[in-house]
């Protein structure tokens, strides 16, 4: 099959209906781990962590335990919504002095082992559990060890997805251990991974210490530092979690949930406060004046989303605004930035004071408690350096921290970077009951993602599925200025009026549209019915606890 023939349709599935729980992720069998786990008598955060160990097994080249991981949680006892930050941070040895010295001095290469931060995967779903779950990590971690050893079928679209991604890995020890003869695994063949079913064993009777201290630790460090990275055993032993308070905005009644800095969902509050007081629900869903709107917003959105997301803990970094910035004020300021007829391709930041592969996957539990979830490895299998008998790679997470000393997201040692990975949710502003967990993964697409579903569902009262199916725009580098791709599906007299306003357009189809993002949803109506969408442009499901 060649790729023109892959994803080139438009998605004609129904949501999954369901009361007794829901899954939703980019593969089945890790939905089916998942639903396992609630099935047993888990919560949504145990099936959350059970659905994302069986897909670092079943889409390795996407996330995995050497990755990161975010989360947000809605506890439906008493409506409080919780942010977790498993992210890690620069090593203690990285410094633009060192990096310099090392003939680093405009950004950190893709694959260099300078790219390499902290995993911390590993720790957030132990603190993720011990907060929020009920079910002990040996259980939870049971459907994705017994994936793992006795091997599953590979999924089309992944396997083409993790043959064109193997490049890095093929320089490390432990690369074998994800190839099967010096290749990427073709759809439905087999494929084992009892490296990293160990792996799984040993933290789910060590705890997260297992991987953080130990044997483990000590294969990370001696295979960073042996490809001149600087990460040591102390870096990883002195790692931790954060909880911290989620930021959000109101739009027609939804409160869309956020993990704040150094996580990049700021963009998407930003964009949604801007739309706020514009009428699109007016607007043809897919017509050029609604489209032209969101992507001036969303351009806006990054210009100060790429200057004021970074570690706010972290001493090098300036007091980041969150007030200020999420302010009706500087929305209105923005807002009047926007020429209702002409793109404007170069936006700058704005002054709200004076003078970032990735998967996603959603849970909800029979009793309405929910988890948004997302861990990543940032580019595909990360930095291709995987310690060898572990079966895992590291990921590469410190790329896209400047070297300039007078940036936020400066490079620095202990710093969290800028993050790409950013789990949503969504409550009725009536009466603080969830609506629904959501995310859209795939780099700087994640905001923007969040956004256009957040308006399908909101303006146009769309089912989840219905929101995902949608062709999507995107803002491929992030960036406010520069090109804008559009889905194939998007109709051709939008396009020719986008161009006419000034938009520079580039259109995207067949397998190429997995660029737009891989999104899950799971929505909650007040009688318990749960909604479950998942996006067509990956080999995944939503599936109901029966």
């Amino acid at each position: 099959m060649d790729d023109s023939a892959v994803l080139s349709f438009q998605s004609n599935r129904s949501p999954v209906l369901g009361r007794r729980g829901m899954v939703a992720s980019s593969q089945p069998l890790a939905t089916e781990a998942g639903l396992q786990i609630l099935r047993r008598g888990g919560n949504a955060a145990d099936a959350a962590v059970a659905t994302a160990a069986a897909l670092n097994v079943t889409e390795p080249n996407m996330t995995g335990i050497g990755g990161d991981v975010f989360s947000l949680y809605y506890d439906a006892r008493t409506g409080d919504v919780t942010a977790l930050n498993g992210s890690g941070r620069t090593p203690k040895g990285l410094t633009i002095e060192r990096l310099a010295s090392d003939g680093i001095t405009d950004e950190i290469p893709l694959y260099h082992a300078h790219s390499i931060t902290v995993p911390g995967a590993c720790a957030g779903w132990f603190d993720l559990i011990a907060r929020h779950g009920r079910l002990a990590m040996g259980e939870i971690l049971a459907p994705a060890i017994g994936l793992a050893e006795e091997g599953f079928p590979v999924a089309p679209i992944t396997a083409r997805l993790w043959s064109a991604s193997l490049g890095p890995v093929q320089r490390s020890p432990g690369g074998v251990a994800l190839m099967i003869e010096g290749r990427g695994p073709r759809p439905g063949e087999i494929f084992r991974n009892p490296g990293l079913a160990q792996t799984f064993q040993r933290i789910a009777e060590g705890g997260a210490k297992a991987f953080y201290q130990g044997e483990i630790a000590e294969a990370i460090a001696s295979l960073v530092q042996s490809h001149g990275g600087s990460l040591c055993e102390e870096d990883l032993a002195q790692h931790e979690s954060t909880w911290d308070e989620p930021i959000s905005s109101l739009y027609r009644g939804l409160r869309l949930w956020e993990c704040p800095p150094n996580g990049q969902g700021l963009a998407a509050l930003l964009a949604l406060n801007i739309l706020r007081g514009m009428n699109l629900e007016d607007q043809e869903p897919l017509g050029a004046q609604r489209f032209h709107l969101m992507i001036e917003a969303m351009r806006l959105a990054f210009e100060d989303a790429r200057w004021y997301v970074a570690d706010p803990r972290h001493a090098t970094t300036p007091r980041i605004p969150l007030d200020e910035l999420l302010s009706e004020d500087y929305a209105s300021t923005r807002r009047k930035q926007i020429d209702p007829d002409h793109a404007n391709p170069h936006p700058k930041r704005g002054a709200p004071i004076a003078s970032s592969d990735t998967v996603y996957l959603c849970c909800v539990d029979v009793d309405g408690n929910a988890c948004s979830f997302i861990n990543s490895n940032y580019m595909a299998f990360g930095s291709g350096l995987s310690p060898e008998g572990f079966g895992f790679t590291l990921q590469n997470r410190a790329q896209q921290m400047r070297l300039d000393r007078s940036h936020p997201d400066a490079v620095a040692p202990g710093k969290r970077p800028y993050h790409t990975i950013i789990p949503a949710l969504l409550t009725r502003d009536r009466d603080g009951s969830l609506y629904g967990p959501m995310g859209v993964m795939g780099g700087f697409m994640q905001p923007q993602g969040h956004l256009q579903v957040t308006v399908a569902m909101a303006d146009d009262d769309c089912d989840p599925q219905a929101a995902l199916d949608r062709p999507r725009f995107g803002l491929m580098a992030g960036l406010g200025a520069g090109l804008v791709s559009v889905e194939s599906g998007l109709p051709t007299a939008t396009q020719s009026a986008l161009s006419a306003m000034g938009h520079e357009l580039r259109n995207v189809e067949g397998l190429a549209r997995i660029q737009f993002g891989r999104g899950q949803i799971i929505r909650r109506d007040t009688d318990g019915v749960l909604w479950g969408g998942s996006d067509p442009r990956a080999d995944g499901c939503a599936m109901a606890q029966s």
